[in-house]
C-alpha cells in the first residue's frame, strides 16, 4: 500500500481547484494517495459564491459559531483519516478541529504539516493574544508549507528548522490571463482610447482590485494629482468595485483624466492591463501582483501596507517600486519611471520573467516535492 496524504481545507476555494487537481495527479505518479476533506463556507462567506468541487473530494458538513464577530469552525475528520501517514491543516486559530488534529499527533504519532502565512499580516493587533497563540503553535507540527519566502523567514526566527520548510511561492493560474492580454491588438487598443477619450499618447497608471480603505485610494488619488500635474497625459485607470467606490467615484468627478470603470473580467479586463503602462496599488499586494507581472506592468507600492506574504515577489527597483507611505513618495516613483524608458523597460521585462517564475504548476511541482521529502525523511527514521 502507497503512502496516504489528507489535506484539510475547511471550504474549497475556485481558484484552487486546479492545485488540487494537479497535485493529486504528480502525487499519483509517484505512489501517493491525495485525500482532499472539505466543508462549506460560513453563512458569511457562502454569499460570495466563490466556492468550487472536485468529484473526489472527501466534503463534510462544518459547524459554525459566531463569538465576538468571528466565525469559529468545527470541520469533521473522515472516519479513515488514522490511515494518513501526513495531515496537512491550515494555519488558522479559528478551525477548532486543528487542535484535535494536534492532539492525535501527540498520542498517535499522527503526523501534522501546517500550510499558511506564519502571522496574520493583517494583523491590527501583531502582539495581541490571538498572534501570540498563532506563535506559540507555529513549531508545534512536523511540517511546514510556507506561502512564501516572508513565511520561511517567520518560520526560521521562531527556531523551526529549514530542512523541514517547504516554500511554495503561493500562485494562481495566470496562463489565460497571459493569453488574453497578447491576443489584445493595437487596432482594439485604439479603439479603447476611444472610447474612454484618452490622448494617443496616454501615460496610464492602472489600479485593479476591490475597493475598501486597506487600498489607501486616498492616498492614489492624491498621488495622482501630482503625477498628472508633472506628466499633463497621464491618465489613472482604475478597474474594481467595494465599500470605497462611491468615494472614488466622487472624487473623479472633479478629475475628468480619472476614470472608474467598474468590475471587469477575462478579455475586457486584459485590454485594460495591455493599455496601461504601471500598475498603482499604494495598500495591500495580494496574489494581484502576479496578474500585474503577467501582463508585463511594474507595481508600486508602499513598504508599511498590511500586504499579504506574496509582497516578497515584488523586487524594489526590480519588478516594481516601494515607496514611503505619502503622495510625494509615491508619485515621484511613478513620474521617474514614465520619464525613465530605459528603466521601464528593463522593469517590465523583469515582471515578465517573474510571472514565469511563480506560476502554479511550479506551486504544484514544489508541493508535491515537500509532500515526498517529508515521506521520504519520516521512513528513514522508522
Amino acid at each position: 500500500m502507497g503512502s496516504i496524504v489528507t489535506i484539510f481545507q475547511y471550504r474549497l476555494l475556485h481558484y484552487r481547484v486546479d492545485l488540487f487537481q494537479l497535485l493529486k495527479e504528480k502525487l499519483d505518479a509517484d505512489g501517493v494517495e491525495l485525500r482532499l476533506v472539505h466543508g462549506q463556507a460560513s453563512p458569511a462567506e457562502a454569499i460570495r459564491k466563490d466556492e468550487g468541487n472536485l468529484s473526489w473530494a472527501i466534503k463534510v458538513h462544518n459547524s459554525f459559531w459566531t463569538v465576538k464577530g468571528r466565525d469559529i469552525c468545527w470541520q469533521p475528520s473522515p472516519n479513515n483519516i488514522s490511515e494518513s501517514d501526513l495531515i496537512v491543516i491550515m494555519q488558522e486559530n479559528r478551525l477548532l478541529s486543528n487542535y484535535v488534529l494536534l492532539l492525535r499527533r501527540i498520542l498517535f504519532n499522527t503526523p501534522v504539516a501546517y500550510w499558511g502565512h506564519g502571522a496574520n499580516f493583517q494583523s491590527i493587533a501583531p502582539r495581541g493574544l490571538r498572534e501570540k497563540w498563532k506563535r506559540f503553535l507555529l513549531t508545534k507540527v512536523d511540517w511546514w508549507f510556507a506561502y512564501t519566502e516572508a513565511t520561511v523567514a517567520i518560520l526560521l526566527d521562531a527556531g523551526f528548522p529549514r530542512d523541514k520548510i517547504t516554500c511554495l511561492n503561493n500562485a494562481i493560474d495566470t496562463s489565460e490571463f497571459k493569453g488574453q492580454v497578447s491576443s489584445v491588438t493595437e487596432t482594439e487598443l485604439l479603439e479603447l482610447k476611444k472610447n474612454y477619450d484618452l490622448p494617443v499618447d496616454a501615460r496610464i497608471g492602472l489600479f485593479c482590485g476591490s475597493l475598501y480603505p486597506e487600498k489607501k485610494l486616498e492616498l492614489l488619488i492624491s498621488a495622482a494629482d501630482l503625477v498628472h500635474r508633472d506628466i499633463p497625459e497621464f491618465r489613472l485607470i482604475v478597474i474594481g468595485d467595494g465599500p470605497s467606490g462611491d468615494y472614488l467615484r466622487q472624487e473623479f468627478q472633479s478629475r475628468p483624466w480619472a476614470i472608474s470603470v467598474g468590475i471587469k473580467r477575462g478579455r475586457e479586463k486584459a485590454a485594460l492591463f495591455k493599455l496601461s503602462n504601471v500598475m498603482l496599488n499604494p495598500g495591500l499586494v495580494g496574489l494581484h501582483v502576479l496578474d500585474a507581472f503577467s501582463a508585463g506592468l511594474p507595481m508600486i507600492t508602499t513598504n508599511n501596507a498590511l500586504h499579504s506574504p506574496e509582497i516578497v515577489y515584488l523586487k524594489d527597483n526590480v519588478t516594481g517600486r516601494l515607496t514611503e507611505d505619502n503622495p510625494y513618495d509615491y508619485a515621484d516613483a511613478v513620474s521617474g519611471l514614465l520619464k525613465n524608458q530605459d528603466q521601464y523597460l528593463k522593469m517590465s521585462q523583469a515582471a515578465l520573467r517573474a510571472a514565469d517564475e511563480y506560476t502554479l504548476q511550479n506551486m504544484v511541482n514544489n508541493f508535491a516535492q515537500g509532500v515526498l521529502s517529508f515521506l521520504e525523511k519520516r521512513k528513514s527514521t522508522m
